[in-house]
C-alpha cells in the first residue's frame, strides 16, 4: 500500500518539477527548495507578528476592536501586515507538508535521516497547532468556532473531562487571563518551532536554510500583492450566548474540525492520532526501493582519494558533505545535474531523478546523480570539485626512526612524522613515497590505526629498482621522506559475520598484518584464517607472529603456503600456490569473505578461482581490485558499465 502510494506521489512530483524546471530553470525551481522557503515564510511569520503584538490588546473587550484598528486604521500598515502573516502562516503549512510528503515520495525519510523525518512530523504539528491559535485571537465568530470546537475536542481526553467547555459557556466566563494564555502560546509555540527547525536541519550536511534571492524576492512580492487585492478581514464580534453559525469557515486550516459535527471527539482523536503515529513510524515502514541497504559501506572519493563511511540509506552527495568534501551540488533533489560523478566500481541505486538531469548515454557510462544515488555495496566515485576547492591528498614529511632487515631482501623501515604525530587511516590502506622526479613508490601500513609511534613499512627489493636499492644500500636512519596519503580502497570492513580468509604473498603480509592486528585490537570476533604464501621458508621474513597470533586468538588460524622450498628448509607444510591452497581447503567459498595481497598475477589469477568457487564478487577485496560498476535504477534494473539493460 505504501508502496503504491510513494509511486503515486512520484507521478505527482515528477512531471510538476519538469514542468517548474521549464518556467523557473533547476536553480530556481520552488520545488527543490521547498523546505528554504518554509524557513524564510517562517521568519516572514515572526517579522509580521512581532509588529501586530505591538497594537494588539490582550483582553476580552479590546482583542477584537483592537485587531480591526490595526485592519483599517491602518489599512497600508497593520492591514497588510496581518495579511502578510496570514497568508505566510498558509504559505508555511503548505511548503512543509509538500516537503513531507516529497521526502516520502523519494525514500529520503529512512536510516539517518529518520531523525529530521521525525522532527519534521512535530514540527508541522507545532506550526498547524500556532496557525490554529491565531485564528482564536482577534476574537470573532471564527475565533468563538475555533476555542469552542478545540474545547470540546479537548473534552474528550480523561485528563479534561469536560472541564473546559464550562468556561465558553457565557461571555462572562471568558477573561482577561484567558487571552493572556492565547498570546503566551502564540508566542511560544513559534520558539519551539524555531528550536525543532534547527534540530531538524543539523543532522542534515549543508542543509540549505535560505532559498535563492529571486525566489524569495517572487514569492514576496506574490503575498504583498494578495494581501492588497485579498486582505485578511475579521468576521463579526464573538458572542458566547449565540453559536456561530454564519462564518468563514477555513478549509485550509481548520479541516479536522468539520468532522468533529459529524464524528465523535474520541474518532477524530484516534484519525489524528494514528496518521501522526504512521508518519512518524514511515522511516520503519517497508518498502524500500532497489535492494535493501546493508550498513556501513564505504566510498572511496577521487580526486580526495578519501574513503567516506556511509550511513544506512545516505546518498552519496550526504555522505561526501558530511566529511568535509567539496562535491558541488544545488538542488539535492536530482533535477539540476550539478552533483554528476562517475561511479568507477561498485554498485549503487541510482534513485528518482529528471532525465534531463542524467542521460541514458550517460547513466552507460556509470554517470550517477550523487544528490539521490545511495550506495548498494562498498563504491568508488570520481568526481569534479567545486570552484577551487579540489584538495590533492594530503602530503607529509617524515623521518627515517628505524631500519631492519627481516630477510636477505625485506628491509622494515619505520617511518616518524615530525612531533610524533598520528596519521588517520584504514587498516590495508597505503601511502606513496614521493621521488624527487614526481615519481611515486606505493607501499602498504604494516602497522595497525591504533598504534602510537612511528609507520611501518615491508620494503623488498627489486632487482634494477631505483627506489628499493636505494632503500638497501643507501638509506639511513634520519633520511628525511617525503610521501602522500593514506591512499587505497583495500582496507578491513568490520561490519558482517562472515568468516574471513586474508591471502597474502610475499610483502602483501604487510596490509594484512596491519588488517589483523586491527581486528584483535577491535574485538571481531569471527573466524579469521591467513594463508601466506612464499616461494622459500627465509621468505616467510616474520612466521612467528601469525603462530603467535594463532596461539593467543581461538578464532584465528595461520597456513604457511610455500611454492618451491629448499631443501634445508625441511618443509613438511602445505605447498604450491597459495591460492590453490585455499582452493583446495574450501570446495565452496559462499558465505566467505577474503582479502587479498601480493603480486598482480596472484591476485588475477586467485580472483577469478575463488568466484568460481562460490565466493560473491562482493565480498572479494583486493589491492588490484578490477570489477566493473554497477548501477541500479529506482525499478532494480540492472546497468553496467558500457553494458546494456
Amino acid at each position: 500500500m505504501l508502496r503504491l502510494l510513494q509511486r503515486f506521489l512520484q507521478r505527482l512530483f515528477l512531471p510538476a518539477e519538469r514542468a517548474a524546471n521549464a518556467v523557473f530553470g533547476e536553480r530556481l525551481n520552488p520545488l527543490y527548495h521547498l523546505g528554504a522557503l518554509s524557513y524564510w515564510l517562517f521568519w516572514v511569520v515572526v517579522a509580521t507578528g512581532l509588529y501586530l503584538y505591538a497594537f494588539f490588546d490582550t483582553s476580552v473587550t479590546e482583542a477584537y476592536a483592537s485587531v480591526e484598528r490595526l485592519t483599517h486604521d491602518q489599512k497600508w500598515a497593520g492591514g497588510i501586515m496581518r495579511s502578510l502573516h496570514r497568508y505566510a502562516s498558509d504559505g508555511m503549512v503548505l511548503t512543509m507538508a509538500l516537503h513531507l510528503l516529497r521526502h516520502f515520495a523519494f525514500d529520503r525519510h529512512r536510516g539517518f535521516r529518520w531523525f529530521s523525518w521525525v522532527s519534521g512530523v512535530v514540527v508541522l504539528w507545532l506550526v498547524y497547532a500556532s496557525g490554529i491559535n491565531g485564528y482564536m485571537l482577534p476574537w470573532d465568530q471564527l475565533a468563538q468556532f475555533t476555542v469552542t470546537a478545540t474545547a470540546e475536542w479537548f473534552d474528550a481526553l480523561p485528563v479534561f473531562n469536560g472541564l473546559l467547555m464550562r468556561n465558553f459557556l457565557t461571555d462572562e466566563s471568558v477573561n482577561d487571563r484567558f487571552f493572556s494564555l492565547l498570546s503566551f502560546l502564540h508566542i511560544g509555540l513559534p520558539l519551539g518551532v524555531l528550536a525543532l527547525l534547527w534540530i531538524h536541519t543539523h543532522r542534515v550536511p549543508q542543509a540549505k536554510t535560505t532559498p535563492p534571492r529571486p525566489l524569495m524576492a517572487a514569492l514576496g512580492a506574490a503575498l504583498v500583492i494578495l494581501s492588497v487585492v485579498k486582505p485578511a478581514l475579521s468576521q463579526a464580534p464573538a458572542n458566547l450566548a449565540m453559536t456561530a453559525t454564519a462564518i468563514e469557515f477555513d478549509w485550509f486550516y481548520l479541516p479536522t474540525y468539520a468532522l468533529l459535527y459529524e464524528w465523535s471527539p474520541a474518532a477524530l482523536w484516534a484519525l489524528t492520532g494514528g496518521l501522526t503515529l504512521l508518519a512518524a513510524l514511515a522511516p520503519w515502514l517497508p518498502p524500500k526501493f532497489g535492494r535493501r541497504a546493508r550498513r556501513n559501506f564505504h566510498v572511496l572519493a577521487n580526486p580526495d582519494n578519501r574513503i567516506v563511511a556511509m550511513k544506512e540509506d545516505e546518498t552519496l552527495l550526504d555522505g561526501c558533505l558530511r566529511e568535509g568534501l567539496p562535491m558541488p551540488f544545488d538542488c539535492r533533489n536530482g533535477g539540476c545535474g550539478v552533483c554528476k560523478c562517475t561511479v568507477e566500481h561498485g554498485e549503487v541505486a541510482l534513485g528518482p531523478y529528471q532525465e534531463s538531469a542524467l542521460t541514458a548515454g550517460e547513466r552507460r557510462a556509470g554517470r550517477v546523480l550523487a544528490c539521490v544515488a545511495k550506495p548498494l555495496s562498498d563504491v568508488e566515485i570520481t568526481y569534479e570539485p567545486a570552484g577551487d576547492a579540489a584538495r590533492p591528498v594530503q602530503v607529509h614529511e617524515a623521518r627515517v626512526a628505524a631500519m631492519d632487515r627481516l630477510a636477505p631482501d625485506v628491509m622494515r623501515v619505520r617511518l616518524a612524522l615530525p612531533g610524533g604525530e598520528r596519521l588517520a587511516f584504514y587498516a590495508g590502506q597505503y601511502i606513496n613515497i614521493l621521488l624527487d622526479d614526481g615519481q611515486k613508490r606505493a607501499f602498504s601500513f604494516a602497522t595497525p590505526p591504533h598504534e602510537e609511534g612511528p609507520i611501518e613499512l615491508h620494503i623488498r627489493l627489486v632487482p634494477g629498482g631505483r627506489f628499493t636499492t636505494h632503500v638497501f644500500e643507501a638509506m639511513k636512519v634520519g633520511d628525511r621522506v617525503r610521501f602522500e596519503g593514506p591512499v587505497g580502497s583495500f582496507f578491513l570492513r568490520e561490519e558482517g559475520e562472515k568468516p574471513v580468509i586474508f591471502v597474502a604473498g610475499a610483502t602483501g603480509f604487510a596490509p594484512v598484518k596491519s588488517m589483523l592486528e586491527h581486528a584483535f585490537h577491535a574485538g571481531i570476533a569471527r573466524k579469521m584464517v591467513l594463508y601466506w604464501g612464499t616461494r622459500t621458508a627465509a621468505d616467510m621474513y616474520l612466521r612467528e607472529l601469525p603462530e603467535r597470533w594463532a596461539r593467543e586468538h581461538a578464532n584465528f588460524t595461520f597456513v604457511p603456503v610455500l611454492s618451491d622450498p629448499r631443501p634445508e628448509d625441511a618443509w613438511e607444510g602445505r605447498t604450491g600456490l597459495v591460492h590453490e591452497a585455499i582452493l583446495a581447503d574450501y570446495p565452496d567459498l559462499a558465505g566467505h569473505r577474503i582479502y587479498a595481497c601480493g603480486s598482480v598475477a596472484m591476485v588475477q589469477a586467485a580472483q577469478p578461482a575463488f568466484t568460481r568457487q562460490g565466493l560473491s564478487p562482493d565480498d572479494c577485496f583486493s589491492d588490484a581490485f578490477s570489477l566493473a560498476p554497477r548501477i541500479h535504477a529506482e525499478d532494480a534494473d540492472l546497468v553496467r558499465l558500457g553494458g546494456r539493460p
